[in-house]
């Protein structure tokens, strides 16, 4: 499923318009949404049920070029990070 089945399924189940439920998700999932934004500023998103968006540290660590087998430093950084509440690895586990 992708962002406008998502938004289609929105519609359906809401009543929303097609529009209405694509400009939803889009502001709640888009790259300038407000889960990114919320990441962004440092902020941990958590929805219930479902599980917690937040920014996670990563080290620093030593890489390869895989071209020339050299060895490289990759620089830390900060990454996104998702974490499923438990009712969501329930379902999907069946």
């Amino acid at each position: 499923m992708n962002k406008s089945d998502l938004a289609q399924e929105v519609a359906q189940q809401t009543g929303l318009t097609q529009a209405s439920a694509a400009a939803a998700v889009d502001a709640i999932f888009g790259g300038d949404g407000l889960i990114a934004g919320a990441l962004a500023g440092g902020d941990a998103v958590t929805i219930a049920g479902f599980g917690k968006f937040e920014a996670r540290e990563r080290a620093a660590r030593e890489g390869r070029n895989p071209a020339t087998g050299e060895s490289v430093m990759i620089a830390a950084k900060t990454v996104p990070a998702f974490k499923a509440a438990r009712a969501l690895r329930d379902r999907v586990d069946g």
